[in-house]
C-alpha cells in the first residue's frame, strides 16, 4: 500500500514537473530581443552607419527588437556571448573559433564578398613615402628601429595570419623584434600608417575597401608590402542555446536577405562589403585551427628553454591534432566532390 502511495506521489510529481517544464520551454521560445555583436574593426560610429539599416530590416522581418552590441575589442563580443549578453555576432574566423570553443557559439552562415571573392586577404601596410620598406624582408631587417601596428589578438587577418606567415615562419617574435608594438583595430592601424605614427601595420583587403568610403583622402598615403594566402570569408555565429524557433527565423532571414528583387537590401549588403549570405557551419574553422596548430608547432620548435623530452611530447600532441584535422578536411573534400 505504501509502495503504491509513493509511486502515485512520484507520478504526480513527474506530471507536475513535465507541465512546468512545458511552461518554461514555451517562455524560452518567446525571444523578444536579440543582441547582435559587431567586432570592432573600426570606430563604433562608422560601424553603426553601415550596420543599423541591416539590423532594422532584421528586426522588421523577425518581429522582435534587434540591438547592436559593440565592445572596444573582439574579446568583449566573445565574453558577451559566453554570458548570454550577445545572441548573434559577426566575427572573423579566429574570434569565431574562440566563441565556438569557449562561449557556446555555433556558425550558421558565412558572408560573401561583394565582388564574388571566396574570401579576403591579410596585408601589411607601410607609408608610401617610406622607400626603405617595400617587403617583409625589408621590414624584418630594420625591425629594431620600427614601430609596428599589430591587430587585435583575436583577429584572423590582423593577428593570427601574419603571426604565422610573417613571423613564426621566419622565427621572429614581434614583441621582441620591434622598437615599439601596439595592438588595435584595422581602422586605427590604417590611420596610424597613413599619418606616420607607425612604420608598418596589419590590415586586410575588406577594410581597405571600407577605407575608400570612410577615409578616401588617406588611401594614397599607404602601400601594401605583403599579402597573405586567401582567408575564408567571415562567419555569422549564434548562441547554441537560443530557442530553435528563433534560430529558424534567423536562419531564414539570413538565407533570403538580398536574394529577392529588392535593390535596397542589396545596397545595404553592399555597404557592408557583402553579397547575399550562404549557409555554413563550424567546419569552416578547420583551416584556421590548422593554422593555429602550425603556428604553435613552430613556436615549440624554436623554444630553446624547453628540454627535448617535453618538446618532443608537445610536438607529437600537435601532430596528432593536425592529423585528425587533415582527415576531417579530406573527408569533407571527398563528400563535396561527390
Amino acid at each position: 500500500m505504501k509502495v503504491k502511495t509513493v509511486f502515485r506521489k512520484i507520478t504526480a510529481g513527474l506530471v507536475l514537473a513535465t507541465s512546468l517544464s512545458g511552461i518554461h520551454i514555451a517562455q524560452a521560445d518567446e525571444t523578444k530581443t536579440i543582441n547582435f555583436g559587431i567586432i570592432s574593426t573600426e570606430s563604433s560610429q562608422n560601424l553603426k552607419t553601415i550596420w543599423v539599416p541591416f539590423l532594422k530590416d532584421m528586426s522588421a522581418r523577425l518581429g522582435m527588437e534587434v540591438k547592436p552590441f559593440f565592445a572596444p575589442d573582439y574579446a568583449g563580443i566573445i565574453q558577451g556571448m559566453r554570458f548570454d549578453k550577445v545572441d548573434i555576432a559577426w566575427y572573423g574566423n579566429k574570434s569565431a573559433m574562440e566563441a565556438v570553443d569557449r562561449a557556446g557559439g555555433e556558425i550558421f552562415a558565412q558572408t560573401v564578398d561583394v565582388d564574388g571573392n571566396p574570401g579576403y586577404w591579410s596585408v601589411l601596410l607601410a607609408n608610401k613615402s617610406n622607400n626603405k620598406i617595400n617587403s617583409v624582408e625589408d621590414m624584418l631587417k630594420q625591425s629594431g628601429e620600427l614601430a609596428f601596428g599589430n591587430g587585435d589578438p583575436n583577429s584572423t587577418s590582423g593577428f593570427l595570419v601574419p603571426s604565422y606567415y610573417v613571423f613564426a615562419k621566419n622565427g621572429v617574435d614581434p614583441k621582441k623584434a620591434f622598437k615599439r608594438m601596439t595592438n588595435t583595430s584595422h581602422e586605427s592601424n590604417f590611420l596610424a600608417v597613413a599619418n606616420g605614427q607607425v612604420d608598418v601595420a596589419t590590415n586586410n583587403t575588406e577594410n581597405l575597401a571600407r577605407v575608400k568610403v570612410t577615409h578616401p583622402e588617406k588611401l594614397d598615403k599607404v602601400k601594401i608590402i605583403w599579402k597573405s594566402p586567401l582567408i575564408p570569408s567571415d562567419p555569422i555565429v549564434w548562441r547554441k542555446n537560443l530557442p530553435e524557433s528563433t534560430k529558424s527565423k534567423v536562419y531564414d532571414f539570413f538565407m533570403t536577405y538580398g536574394k529577392n528583387k529588392d535593390s535596397k537590401e542589396k545596397q545595404i549588403l553592399a555597404d557592408l562589403g557583402w553579397a547575399p549570405f550562404k549557409s555554413s557551419n563550424d567546419d569552416q574553422l578547420l583551416p584556421i585551427r590548422q593554422l593555429v596548430l602550425y603556428k604553435n608547432r613552430i613556436k615549440l620548435m624554436n623554444n630553446s628553454s624547453l628540454n627535448e623530452a617535453d618538446k618532443t611530447k608537445q610536438i607529437r600532441a600537435i601532430d596528432d591534432q593536425l592529423s585528425e584535422l587533415n582527415r576531417r578536411m579530406d573527408s569533407l573534400s571527398v563528400a563535396s566532390s561527390n
